[in-house]
């Protein structure tokens, strides 16, 4: 019996061991000879789909595969690596190894674009990318001087089925004896790929060429070599743009709604899943996550049970009213990572709510977006809701402020994209002087604190309370003359008297705006030559300036409004309570202001000013009022200040000459026309000194000389 047993389970252990050997065996055969449907071949329909692998637990989520237009198989990983292979070819390229630098140490940041090509078309909106660069510092039309090149082949769009599309771009570029297999070219991109996938494949081999590019991924974004940058549509301005939609800081900040989206939902194709959920979450109330079918050609013929039920609701609110009432805009991926939405929610000071797994984040690499922005996760959609819910009013707040700030810095015009992406390639190139994050992310940004000027925070007027430093309590002052020393009484020689008699004046130079290495002092006393101005006048604005030193103190005051009429803005010199200009004939401001306004401004507007030997002054004004988005600051004078100001002087008649007149006021239109906006603002602050018309002892009044004539 016990026999019979032994015998039995050793059966048994056999027909085990078969069975697995033969298990194994089809698993063997299997691993040597990939099943059609692996990286080696087409997988039929109904075979067996491989394990997939997952070397990363929280790798960015990835849309599942869709049918194509008819209804097709899916598309396999090596269609997917073929279709990217020009866009990935340099893969591993860096600044180190894919691009020159010694052309850039050379001659400076240089940026060159090719002249256009006959019978080449090219879109508005990458006619504005070009006019951006060839209107900025960075242009040379000199490729022999340039450390960058830019296409003049329209690259913005290569989706196939797009109007927009450059055919036979391959063989174009090829041609180009410039082009070096892309070294040191940079090439812009707003969408790529076509219907169903949507890849991020651009059309053409690439080579070393660095990617400005929208809705790029963090698994294709070369760091320190690609710029990710935000879609924008062909109707954003190309200058300037609209201020952002927040004009007071309301405590508690909470608006109508806490969350809301609205968009479309995809039926087929890429970008269905995460839209295709937001049912789940969208209330009714403060939670409004709208979508809609309706779109495109044949959504009837795809629509599902939810699609007639979405629509009615999707119609019955406005989007812009949403948008303006919204505490949290929620941004989910579209039919590419990016989408609009994002740049209206920043505008809108609605934080955005990301929801696009495997999004690089536009200007990810000198942006902190965790101050202006909330970083969700596909996967976790139900949770986002009782997430911002739970953040608090502060938070809020502070992310809504730092949303303006962004969108007006980086975001409201196609130039500043441009200049953006520009300077970031710049500081990876000068990586001695590059700006650091608190440039990057805090008011007035990278495009107007120039590293060139120096790499210490502490030398720029904007930081001073960051770091817990006040500026030097000494000035420089600066005269402009020009008419020749013929008489002991002329205005210029008592003014160099009043201005030297200052317990504060350290220094006295000529000429006017030029970033003069010598000069120690963190201010400056911009003064005309006919200028009368008492040593205590002079001792009081510079006080007044020490406490404001971003911005332009004085006396003459001047204001700029808009002509109806005329459609044009007018310039006065009217005596009002309003104001615009402190001019710079009697004005003190901080001497980074000489060095942005040679380096920073364009050479077309510089020389229109040295042509007309005018408007200078009010050039000046638009530059700190853009920099620091606030007015200058207005002083009190002696009581007769506006008739000793202008005097019997030699520049008498020219103030009354109107052709002079008429000048300033085009100079004003000029100036408006290059920013892209009026910078100017109005104020009505005036600062008088303590007592200044107190019925008291006069022996109390510290300023009590500009009481006197």
């Amino acid at each position: 019996m016990q026999a019979k047993k032994r015998y039995l389970t050793l059966l048994s252990a056999g027909t085990c061991l078969a069975l697995l050997l033969y298990l194994g065996g089809v698993r063997l055969r299997a691993a040597r000879h990939p099943p059609p449907g692996s990286r080696h071949g087409p997988r039929p329909g109904g075979a067996e789909r491989p394990w997939p692998r997952f070397p990363d637990a929280l790798r960015p989520f990835a849309p599942a595969e869709r049918p194509g237009p008819e209804g097709g198989g899916r598309v396999s990983p090596r269609q997917r690596r073929d279709a990217s292979a020009g866009l990935y070819r340099g893969r591993r390229c860096r600044m180190e190894s894919c691009f020159d630098f010694a052309q850039c140490r050379k001659n400076g940041f240089k940026v060159y674009v090719y002249p256009q090509q006959k019978g080449e078309k090219i879109a508005e909106s990458y006619q504005n990318v070009l006019a951006a660069i060839e209107g900025s510092r960075f242009y040379t039309s000199d490729p022999g001087q340039a450390c960058l090149f830019v296409l003049s082949l329209d690259t913005l769009d290569r989706d196939q089925l797009s109007p927009q599309y450059v055919h036979n771009l391959r063989s174009k570029v090829q041609s180009l004896h410039l082009w070096n297999n892309g070294r040191n070219h940079l090439i812009f991109n707003l969408y790529s790929g076509t219907w169903p996938d949507y890849t991020e494949d651009v059309g053409f081999d690439i080579g070393q060429a660095m990617l400005a590019k929208a809705s790029i991924s963090t698994e294709n974004f070369r760091p320190n070599f690609d710029v990710s940058i935000p879609l924008f549509s062909k109707d954003h301005p190309r200058t300037g743009g609209e201020k952002g939609f927040l004009r007071f800081n309301t405590i508690p900040p909470l608006r109508k709604y806490m969350l809301v989206f609205k968009g479309k939902r995809y039926l087929t194709g890429i970008g269905s899943d995460t839209r295709n959920a937001l049912y789940h979450v969208h209330n009714g109330e403060d939670v409004v996550l709208l979508t809609t079918c309706k779109h495109g050609k044949d959504w009837q013929k795809h629509k599902d049970s939810r699609c007639d039920r979405d629509n009615a609701e999707y119609e019955k609110y406005d989007y812009r009213e949403m948008l303006h009432n919204a505490t949290f805009c929620l941004v989910p991926r579209g039919r590419r990572l990016g989408s609009f939405r994002f740049l209206e929610a920043l505008q809108a000071a609605c934080v955005p709510v990301m929801l696009s797994n495997g999004w690089e984040l536009p200007f990810s690499e000198v942006i902190d977006w965790n101050q202006a922005a909330i970083i969700g996760d596909e996967r976790l959609l139900l949770q986002i809701p009782s997430t911002i819910r739970s953040i608090h009013q502060d938070k809020i707040l502070a992310l809504r402020q730092q949303t303006q700030f962004l969108w007006e810095a980086y975001f409201s015009s196609v130039e500043k994209i441009v200049l953006t992406t520009l300077e970031i390639i710049q500081d990876r190139i000068f990586k001695h002087i590059s700006r650091n994050s608190l440039i990057w992310n805090k008011h007035p940004g990278g495009l107007f604190v120039l590293p060139q000027y120096s790499s210490y925070l502490g030398d720029f007027p904007y930081y001073y309370a960051n770091l817990g430093l006040k500026p030097l309590s000494t000035f420089t002052a600066v005269i402009h003359a020009v008419t020749p020393l013929v008489s002991q009484s002329q205005p210029v020689l008592k003014l160099l008297v009043a201005v030297a008699k200052s317990q504060y004046c350290a220094q006295v130079m000529s000429s006017r705006f030029l970033p003069y290495d010598n000069i120690v002092t963190d201010a400056v006393l911009s003064l005309d030559e006919d200028t009368v101005l008492s040593t205590t006048e002079v001792d009081f604005a510079f006080t007044v300036w020490q406490s404001f030193p971003e911005r332009i103190v004085g006396y003459p005051a001047r204001s700029h409004f808009w002509d109806n009429t005329k459609e044009r803005w007018g310039y006065t010199s009217k005596w009002t309570n309003d104001y615009s200009m402190v001019l710079t004939g009697a004005a003190i401001y901080h001497k980074y202001y000489h060095y942005l306004y040679t380096h920073y401004l364009p050479a077309s507007l510089k020389n229109m000013v040295d042509q007309l030997a005018n408007c200078e002054d009010i050039l000046m004004n638009f530059l700190v009022s853009a920099v620091t988005k606030l007015p200058p600051i207005k002083v009190t004078q002696k009581k007769q200040y506006k008739e000793t100001m202008m005097g019997q002087t030699s520049r008498a008649s020219r103030w009354a000459d109107p052709d002079h007149f008429a000048q300033r006021q085009s100079c004003m239109n000029t100036f408006a026309s290059w920013f892209g906006y009026m910078p100017l603002i109005h104020s009505q602050m005036r600062l008088d000194p303590v007592l200044f018309k107190d019925q008291v002892s006069i022996l109390r009044k510290k300023y009590r000389d500009i009481e006197r004539l």
